[in-house]
């Protein structure tokens, strides 16, 4: 019984570890934006090795694609680029599958109106992506971050 309960506990532990183990961060190009101006941000998903994530477009009807949403507080963020995916032949698919590997980096874009008043903006980004292994697929995550710009 109680090698039972350690093996489910490490498992367990070891599920939790793989699935969490992806970071996102992001950025905003030159830093910030004059008021009226659009400027470029990004997100940047990293994927440890020994694993990748569904891609934009995975061509798999039972993968879950990668998907970023990006929202501006005060200003409009939009025009999420996603890159090309890596063909890859899994044990568990019989045609070969779209992912990333390594990093994914994101593009938007931000517009600051002409009546901004602040001196900083926020974006909110959310990377919902499912992580896998070669042998199977863990459920879908979100991972949410905020960016923060300069208005100059």
């Amino acid at each position: 019984m109680k090698k039972l309960l350690l093996t489910i506990f490490v498992l367990t532990f070891g599920f939790f570890a793989q699935t969490s183990a992806q970071t996102v961060s992001g950025g905003i190009s030159k830093g910030g934006v004059s008021k009226g101006k659009t400027v470029r941000g990004y997100v940047v998903l990293n994927i440890p090795g020994g694993l990748h994530v569904n891609s934009y477009k995975p061509e798999s009807e039972y993968a879950i694609p990668t998907r970023v949403t990006v929202t501006g507080s005060g200003v409009s963020a939009f025009g999420v680029t996603y890159p090309p995916g890596k063909k890859r032949k899994f044990s568990f698919s019989e045609t070969p599958i779209s992912v990333y590997e390594g990093r994914a980096y994101f593009g938007f874009k931000v517009t600051v109106p002409k009546n901004f008043t602040g001196r900083t903006f926020r974006v909110k980004a959310a990377v919902r992506y499912q992580a896998c292994t070669d042998e199977v697929c863990y459920a879908p995550k979100t991972k949410t971050i905020w960016i923060t710009g300069r208005v100059r």
